[in-house]
């Protein structure tokens, strides 16, 4: 394991998938390491060759349970795994002639070998318990390996499929998000976005990651906004407010039949109504 002054250690994050989740290991004996190096590691499914995304120094006991890696990825390493990846994809397309043999309701997402090719994981979005084994069965005969079969989520589906967001831009899950954060609809209240579900709905079908982004930029400069439909006196008279504008530190008051945005520094909040 390499070693720091100070009794810190260097921990490598390393990705197996783009966008995928980033899992920590130790150097091990490859203390030369740079991003970019592809190593093999050894996981709960197997060994696998994944990416190094960042190296950083920790302190020691952020190194509890970091498993280290085996070693760099040779050329030959790297060409096995893409004579297993195309395996993979072949047992994919005799899954589908099953599913559709049988009439079985199962989604599949993809497929995956470790690095010595003894396990092989399916991953699927929906399907019964009872059709998930009805395909492990007959898929017993398509490979040596031992197959598991893994149901993922809508987001990780997402995630898999890659392509373009609303925005025009590479869709975060598959770019740059390692791990899902909740996502509420109280996100776009606050933020004052429209909530058509067609204009805060991903790919996935669920609420889109980015409504998390700014929410505690627009809570905190929300603090010391009053509430909408308030009774508040301004400049222009007194008026209820219909709309909050946190990043500008204003507010819209309706003042009889005008419209009015008021700096909150310049409204006084009236006492309500009985």
């Amino acid at each position: 394991m390499a070693e720091l002054p100070g009794s810190e250690h260097i921990v490598v994050g390393v990705r197996f998938h783009a966008g995928g989740k980033v899992y920590h290991f130790s150097p091990g004996d490859e203390n030369d390491l740079m991003i970019g190096d592809f190593v093999v590691v050894d996981t709960a499914r197997g060994q696998q060759i994944g990416e190094a995304v960042y190296i950083h120094q920790v302190e020691a006991k952020d190194m509890q349970d970091v498993k280290p890696i085996l070693w760099r990825a040779s050329g030959r390493d790297l060409a096995l795994r893409q004579q297993w990846q195309e395996k993979a994809q072949e047992i994919l397309d005799t899954a589908q002639q099953e599913i559709n043999k049988g009439k079985l309701e199962i989604k599949l997402a993809t497929a995956e070998y470790t690095l010595d090719g003894k396990q092989l994981t399916i991953l699927y979005v929906n399907g019964s318990k009872e059709n998930v084994q009805r395909l492990q069965k007959k898929l017993r005969n398509a490979t040596r390996a031992r197959i598991n079969l893994r149901q993922i989520g809508p987001r990780d589906h997402a995630r898999l499929l890659g392509g373009y967001g609303a925005c025009g831009e590479q869709r975060c899950c598959s770019s740059f998000l390692s791990d899902f954060l909740p996502i509420s609809i109280r996100m776009g209240k606050s933020q004052g976005i429209s909530l058509t579900p067609s204009e805060i709905t991903g790919m996935c079908g669920r609420l889109r990651c980015c409504l998390s982004y700014e929410h505690e930029m627009y809570i905190e400069a929300s603090k010391d906004l009053p509430r909408r439909k308030a009774l508040v006196q301004t400049p222009q008279g007194e008026g209820r407010v219909i709309d909050l504008l946190p990043l500008k530190g204003t507010v819209v008051v309706q003042i009889q039949e005008r419209r009015v945005e008021v700096p909150v520094e310049e409204i006084e909040v009236l006492p309500r109504e009985k």
